[in-house]
């Protein structure tokens, strides 16, 4: 079939298959593809912060949080353009673009052979890294965001009126492909960037984690474009948004024009947009406004929850992820979320809720929205719990007011070092000892016997601060070699010692002597499992929920309004986590999860009781009152003016007989 145009919709090749068309196909594995790239990237991201670009964990999580809060505020961009400017189709096409481009520039900028030149595995300069990965991340967050708003409406375009149940069902595998995207990319680009690789020096592969993820963007893009010819494309209609904006703005500046008590008041400040817009838009956008008001406490429960990929990871970083048959990497518990959602999402539906209102509890929407964000609140609660643990477990660092002195005797004899304050610590040989000491401090050393030390050319000493995995060094002058291997645990730092005596042969890693500076981490990754439960069965509460409320109480023609206003309150969480991050500067992590906590619970109260004079009403009936209304007046005025044009036409005939007369 040859495409047509009817009522500016351009419809491609229509073609079915099991009464689904054809090009939803394209669609939903463009969303897997793409979704796999963005949490695949994301999942990696604070550790690359943390560990290639050497940011500390507050700039990390600040970096993390600012980019999560451009993905949720480019959306608006890409409606807007989408409806006004470019179309749907074409949107979605150029934004990947830009969005792959985003994705390969991040996997260029960790590259770190790129600028190193003296090969040591360490960058020369980490100012090209940096402004590499911020341009890419820059890209990612308008490319990702810009089609967000416009991917799900797209593929329900594709439907017909009469594919009703079909349109449903799209929109559900749609959801699940988003989930599995994001499930498996969380598995896979951890694995990925535990692998070591380089040009010149071996380091953990983070060019390979977010090379794989640029490259399932290009997929996504190729497969969008492969369906080009049997899509139904929609031209733009103009957006709503933009409407909505200037009905305000009119209504406020009117409003300011007679603000003197000359001018009898009106029932509410959108009245006084009745003087240039339909009654009809101003009902729409009252309505609208009373559910956005509800949004101005959810922010916070966005701040928690969006911390899964920053501050826990962080914490997992700091514990053993030893679960005996697999091995899990700190970026790798985030697919604990994924799995839950799996899980509870029909478990809630099929269960839970029907159980709750079997029992005559009203569980309206408000209410479970309340419940979700005290479930988050509980979930801080619990991760404040686990990071006390982990920190009994960690090493002693010095405050800010002193120094840590590591001292290792790398000699035979034992060594014994007195501070100039009688402190003193006594060092077996290769052994390591830390001292704790005032900047003004000096120290001395009085060894018990006398030795000497000598560094030859085959004395090495290697440091290896890894996550967890058997490592291999291969030694050798250029004649011999000799191999030493040993499992680090999670966290742990070692330094090897070839002392002079070293020699060559079958036992020759015997010479060589593993001292311990930090110890493997001991309190296990799976305390974590309770507040990433907690924290997700707050999301199926919460957002689910509050979706599905927000859309029963918008008109027809206001959802993308409400879509919007509720990524904005995403954006504004991440934003919050920012300035907590940078400006409380809190020195314990325990105490910071236990502020947001106490701070989600406060707000929980605020909602409840905002909820509690809510009413909830029927957009639909609203609007068909007006639309009655105004059929009424318009039929009202027609009589009137048929009724005045009779009027007329007797007196012209009145006029006509007295001339005649």
């Amino acid at each position: 079939m040859t495409e047509t145009a009817i009522d500016g919709v351009k419809k491609g090749k229509s073609k079915e298959v099991c009464g689904y068309p054809i090009s939803i196909f394209f669609i939903v594995v463009n969303e897997f593809c793409e979704r796999f790239s963005y949490y695949g990237m994301r999942a990696v991201l604070v550790l690359y912060f943390r560990y290639f670009l050497q940011f500390d964990d507050d700039l990390a999580t600040s970096i993390y949080h600012t980019f999560v809060a451009l993905c949720y505020l480019t959306p608006i961009l890409g409606a807007i353009i989408a409806d006004s400017w470019l179309g749907k189709f074409k949107t979605i096409i150029y934004l990947s673009i830009v969005y792959a481009i985003g994705q390969v520039v991040m996997a260029v900028s960790a590259v770190n052979d790129i600028t190193d030149s003296d090969r040591n595995g360490t960058p020369d300069s980490l100012t090209f890294h940096i402004t590499m990965s911020m341009l890419g991340l820059l890209l990612i967050a308008l490319g990702t965001g810009g089609i967000k708003p416009c991917v799900a409406a797209f593929g329900g375009d594709q439907f017909q009126d009469h594919q009703a149940k079909q349109r449903g069902t799209f929109f559900s595998v749609f959801y699940l492909c988003i989930n599995g995207g994001s499930l498996l990319s969380t598995i896979i680009t951890p694995l990925l960037r535990a692998q070591e690789c380089g040009i010149h020096s071996q380091q953990k592969c983070y060019p390979l984690a977010f090379g794989v993820p640029a490259a399932l963007m290009v997929v996504s893009l190729v497969v969008f474009i492969a369906g080009s010819g049997m899509y139904h494309k929609t031209k733009p209609q103009g957006n709503i948004m933009l409407a909505v904006c200037k009905c305000i703005g009119f209504a406020i500046s009117n409003r300011f024009k007679h603000r003197s008590s000359v001018h009898p008041k009106r029932t509410h400040w959108m009245d006084w947009a009745e003087e240039r817009y339909d009654k009809l838009l101003i009902a729409q956008i009252k309505m609208v406004l009373k559910v956005l008001f509800l949004y101005i406490p959810l922010p916070m429960f966005w701040t928690l929850f969006d911390q899964k990929g920053s501050r826990w990871t962080l914490q997992a970083t700091t514990m053993d992820g030893n679960f005996g048959i697999a091995i899990l990497q700190p970026d790798q518990m985030q697919t604990v979320n994924p799995i839950f959602i799996l899980t509870l999402v029909p478990i809630m539906d099929k269960i839970v809720y029907p159980l709750i209102k079997k029992c005559g509890l009203n569980f309206t929407p408000l209410r479970r929205m309340t419940v979700g964000m005290f479930l988050a609140a509980m979930a801080f609660v619990a991760a404040a719990v686990v990071q006390i643990q982990i920190d009994k477990t960690l090493p002693s660092f010095p405050s800010a007011s002193q120094s840590q002195l590591k001292l290792l005797n790398m000699g035979s004899n034992t060594l014994m070092v007195k501070l100039s304050n009688n402190y003193s610590i006594e060092l077996q040989a290769a052994q390591v000892g830390r001292l704790e000491v005032q900047f003004s401090s000096t120290f001395i050393f009085t060894p018990y016997t006398k030795y000497d030390i000598f560094f030859r050319t085959h004395l090495e000493r290697f440091s290896k601060h890894l996550f967890f995995s058997r490592a291999t060094f291969t030694i050798t002058n250029g004649v011999n070699t000799c191999e030493y291997s040993r499992e680090f645990g999670f966290g742990s730092s070692y330094t090897l010692l070839i002392p002079s005596n070293f020699m060559w042969g079958p036992t020759c890693w015997e010479f060589i002597l593993a001292v311990e500076d930090i110890k493997p981490n001991s309190f296990h990754m799976g305390w974590q499992i309770p507040q990433y439960f907690l924290i997700t069965c707050g999301e199926v509460v919460f957002s689910v929920t509050g979706l599905e409320f927000s859309y029963s109480q918008a008109p027809s023609n206001m959802k993308a309004v409400l879509q919007a206003g509720w990524l904005f309150t995403v954006a504004v969480g991440n934003f919050i986590v920012l300035i907590v991050a940078e400006i409380a500067q809190i020195e314990e992590q325990w105490a910071e999860f236990f502020l947001f906590a106490s701070l989600l619970v406060a707000v929980c109260i605020i909602f409840s009781i905002m909820a509690h004079f809510y009413t909830y009403t029927d957009p639909t009936a609203i609007e068909a009152q007006f639309r009655d209304k105004s059929d009424n007046e318009s039929h009202q005025e027609r009589l009137e003016m048929e009724k005045k044009h009779s009027i007329d036409h007797h007196d012209e005939n009145d006029e006509q007989k007295q001339t005649k007369m």
